[in-house]
């Protein structure tokens, strides 16, 4: 093989690596630190990432889209329901900013984005969910919400139930 063929094969490995910025579905289990019982749902907004804590060491990794700027929380809560192919009524903040928006998105519709699955959080508005928009996940770009792939999203419906902790963290 001549060197500028090598060359060219390399930088187009290498310029194929930065285009792909889209999260992939792949939860990892990883090394995890923390004061957390397994069970429990940590999110580090700053990370973009959700962790399941599965042991004290370790955990269940996932990206995630979170808030964008002025839109992001912080606490401890609870899930306290979990629905398949949702249908999703636009918050109010959401329709003062969108007022078009229907006042109902049925569930399973591609413009619904709740995705394929949501566990909604008590004490406010705001749910971990699935999203039809893939290339979201990883950004800051929700209203508050915790936003993940649907296979992703799929995966950690099926391992936690309703009652789960949920830390979020910036």
């Amino acid at each position: 093989m001549s060197l500028r063929i090598a060359v060219a094969l390399v930088a187009t490995i290498g310029a194929g690596m930065l285009v792909t910025t889209e999260a992939q579905a792949r939860p990892d289990v990883v090394d995890f630190r923390g004061d957390y019982s397994p069970g429990t749902i940590v999110v580090r907004t700053n990370e973009r990432r959700l962790y399941l804590v599965v042991d004290p060491y370790h955990a269940v990794r996932y990206p995630i889209g979170v808030g964008r700027s002025g839109k992001q929380w912080a606490g401890t809560t609870q899930i306290d329901g979990k629905y398949r192919n949702p249908a999703w009524s636009p918050p109010a903040e959401i329709r003062r900013d969108k007022p078009s928006m229907p006042d109902v998105i049925p569930g399973g519709s591609p413009r619904n984005p709740m995705g394929v699955a949501a566990m909604t959080l008590a004490g406010g508005e705001y749910a971990i969910h699935g999203t039809n928009r893939p290339g979201s996940v990883g950004g800051f770009v929700s209203y508050g919400c915790i936003r993940m792939l649907n296979p992703d999203i799929t995966d950690l419906y099926q391992r936690v139930s309703v009652g789960t902790t949920v830390v979020v963290t910036r």
